[in-house]
């Protein structure tokens, strides 16, 4: 069997599923690199960071700068923490993949990387100050560079890592060597967050002003359809994870039909709009998969509210609308029914809960709603919600 179908009997199974095949095939290299890079963001993701080891090791290293890009930032800020994290995995993953990902890692980040990690003295041909050359530094690779690690917790990672640069590329390690001792964090942390936004975009990604106009609200009783889409360049669809619940849904059937490939993009280019607009979603697994359900909510709701059941209806819609405004109906609906709870308040458990969910933004469902009654909270799926929410509202 061939890559492109095992990658489609893979797709077929639940994450953990992929994984344990992936992992039990004699080319498992080659499947895991021919996964996109957002793919096996996703399925790291859904499974989790400690139970795939592997599937890092196994990565491409574009593979693994995406999910650098992904974890190292919390909205505009580095997370020193987060950077330690995945220069462990990376640092575990042995010297032969540390090799390999280093000419994928821009110098502005392996800086700020290691000037929250060590201080650094010397250098060749100075003259060690008398304050450095009595201070009791932690180690030195070369008897001229001398370094302290910041963070004994992480000496052995950070040492290895740098054991493997000063052994294999002597250029970097004084590049390095010399960077953390004069560099700005600051310009340095703006700079590697440019270079990082740059490649974001290259993988459809919008910039963080973009991604906020997501959420625009419209009046959904003058929405008019104004077919104006341009069609993407056909390129291999980004899949987004198996959704529970939503199988059946209108949208899904939609995505289901063959040629639906340029669509499959466009929503994958939305999922990542919401992503960047939450920002908090983009590496926590739980938030993730909340944005994908809100926007197959949100774009299933505007579906059903415009074609109702008339399926051929609501694909010619997905085909010739622009998702963007479908997704902006679909919240300006979920929208308008907070709006008509925002004054109301009770005293009773279940309708309190049901109320302080739609205070939420977004709104969100409370799922004693639902034939199960389970107590707990979801995002929006379909116009039967709206439904069974706007019949409580009115009963209050």
């Amino acid at each position: 069997m061939g890559n492109e179908n095992k990658l489609a009997a893979l797709r077929e199974l639940p994450a953990k599923q992929q994984m344990d095949s992936i992992m039990k095939d004699p080319e498992a290299g080659k499947i895991t690199r021919a996964l996109s890079e957002q793919e096996l963001y996703w399925l790291i993701k859904e499974i989790g960071e400690t139970d795939t080891v592997g599937l890092w090791e196994l990565a491409a290293p574009e593979q693994r700068t995406f999910i650098l890009d992904m974890e190292l930032w919390d909205k505009w800020n580095f997370s020193t923490g987060k950077a330690y994290e995945w220069l462990e995995h990376l640092v575990d993953a042995g010297e032969a993949a540390v090799i390999e990902q280093l000419p994928h890692m821009d110098l502005e980040l392996l800086l700020l990387m290691l000037t929250k990690e060590i201080s650094v003295g010397g250098g060749i041909g100075e003259l060690l100050p008398d304050e450095e050359r009595v201070a009791d530094w932690d180690h030195s690779f070369d008897n001229t560079y001398f370094l302290t690690f910041k963070n004994d917790k992480h000496a052995r990672v950070v040492g290895k890592f740098l054991d493997i640069i000063y052994r294999t590329n002597s250029e970097l390690y004084l590049g390095l060597m010399e960077g953390v001792k004069g560099e700005v964090e600051g310009e340095l942390e703006e700079l590697a967050f440019h270079f990082r936004s740059g490649r974001l975009a290259d993988l459809g990604f919008p910039d963080p002003e973009e991604a906020q106009s997501l959420y625009a609200r419209i009046d959904p009783a003058s929405f008019v359809l104004e077919g104006d889409k341009k069609l993407l360049s056909a390129a291999e669809p980004r899949r987004l994870p198996a959704l529970p619940g939503t199988g059946g849904s209108l949208l899904n059937r939609l995505l289901a039909r063959p040629g639906s490939d340029e669509i499959s993009q466009e929503l994958s280019y939305l999922v990542n709009s919401a992503l960047v607009a939450d920002d908090t979603a983009l590496h926590d697994r739980e938030a993730m998969l909340e944005i994908v359900q809100r926007v197959s909510g949100y774009l299933n709701i505007a579906l059903e509210h415009l074609a109702g059941d008339d399926e051929e209806k609501a694909a010619s819609i997905l085909v010739g609308e622009r998702l963007k405004r479908l997704f902006q109906l679909g919240f300006s609906i979920v929208m308008g029914l907070g709006k008509q709870a925002a004054d109301l308040t009770s005293d009773d458990y279940a309708t309190g809960k049901a109320l302080r969910a739609l205070h939420t933004t977004p709104p969100r469902y409370y799922r004693a709603f639902d034939p199960d009654g389970i107590d707990g909270f979801r995002e929006f799926r379909d116009m039967e919600d709206v439904r069974r929410v706007r019949e409580f509202l009115g009963r209050l």
